[in-house]
């Protein structure tokens, strides 16, 4: 029995989680990015999908093995896309901060994740002739809308803030570089949610072995990930070499355990928002498309209370204040609406 409120919550604890992930990488010490993003990645995208899955999912193997090679190969390209927009991603809350940087790549990942895979398969016109299906609608509306105005709220603060103020919230503060590199982030971020809709065989191969229906998304998450492995590690590799900075991993004068602590850390808190994602889509009902958009509203919410106590937000206005609120509270409601419809 499938309940979206459940799903809603789930969302909420992948929200989290992905709102999050960050801070621990802000800890490390004396490693370049590309190092400390290389062993967050080796973790979270190549360990952490495996031995999940292979304790949820029985024949895990055999589901992979004996599965369409077009299923399993489109699901991994669109990974390898998604792999670039989470690079970029990186360099986003790296230039712009969590609250801002968030607000922007997420924004663009909202409209594309949810809107184009129910566009491109034709299901959208039965879910526009549907009341349960026009409330969703709505509800994702609502969460697009919150955004922007997050996102305006993160425009304001920028022009409110002075650049010494800036550098103290972000050390590597540049808006027009952030900018560019989140609008590409948000795109290809999207594909994560197209992968997820070409590896469904998959995800019911998994259901047929018995798996639960809260775990069935494993395969594909191992797939989904393997291909954003396959972007994200080789390009820290050629920054480690270009730069050499491969001599992080061993360098005996730097804080190794610390970063390899926090590294993993970060890893293991990154995993999460898709084991969770992946569950909450189980129980969100035949108008499971509007998760990708629950999933990014909560990231925005929770990206934005850290950046309040990470200080990023402090020196602004009040005005500017009350539009972030603001923009908090209607994404709020965009899940308690989507849950609902989704309900009916």
């Amino acid at each position: 029995m499938q309940n979206p409120f459940l799903g809603v919550f789930l969302h909420a604890v992948g929200g989290f989680s992905a709102g999050s992930f960050y801070l621990p990488l802000k800890k490390i010490n004396q490693w370049s990015w590309e190092s400390g993003w290389l062993v967050n990645g080796v973790f979270s995208w190549l360990l952490a999908p495996w031995i999940v899955a292979s304790i949820t999912v029985p024949d895990l193997l055999g589901i992979l093995s004996k599965s369409d090679f077009g299923t399993v190969s489109w699901t991994y390209f669109f990974g390898v896309l998604w792999g670039v927009g989470g690079l970029t991603f990186g360099l986003t809350m790296r230039y712009l901060g969590i609250g801002l940087g968030m607000s922007i790549a997420l924004g663009l990942t909202a409209v594309f994740g949810t809107l184009v895979p129910p566009i491109y398969d034709g299901s959208i016109d039965s879910i526009m002739n549907q009341f349960s299906g026009q409330v969703v609608i709505f509800g994702v509306v609502v969460s697009l809308i919150g955004i922007g105005i997050c996102a305006l709220a993160g425009a304001r603060k920028d022009a409110e803030l002075s650049e010494s103020q800036k550098v103290e919230g972000v050390k590597e503060f540049n808006l027009k570089k952030g900018v560019i590199v989140a609008l590409f982030a948000g795109v290809m971020s999207s594909c994560f949610a197209f992968g997820i809709q070409a590896g469904k065989p998959l995800a019911e191969a998994a259901s047929l072995t018995g798996t639960q229906p809260l775990w069935v998304n494993g395969p594909v998450f191992i797939m989904i990930l393997f291909g954003g492995a396959t972007t994200n590690l080789t390009w820290c590799l050629v920054l480690n070499i270009k730069n050499g900075t491969y001599r992080d991993y061993i360098n005996k004068d730097q804080p190794l355990l610390r970063n390899y602590l926090f590294s993993t850390l970060a890893g293991a808190i990154w995993y999460c928002q898709y084991m969770f994602y992946g569950m909450g889509t189980t129980q969100m009902g035949k108008h499971d498309f509007a998760s990708w958009s629950i999933h990014m509203a909560f990231i925005i919410i929770f990206s934005t209370l850290w950046g309040f106590v990470t200080r990023e937000w402090s020196g602004v206005g009040r005005k500017t204040l009350s539009i972030v609120v603001a923009g908090l509270f209607i994404l709020i409601l965009s899940t308690v609406i989507i849950g609902y419809g989704n309900s009916l």
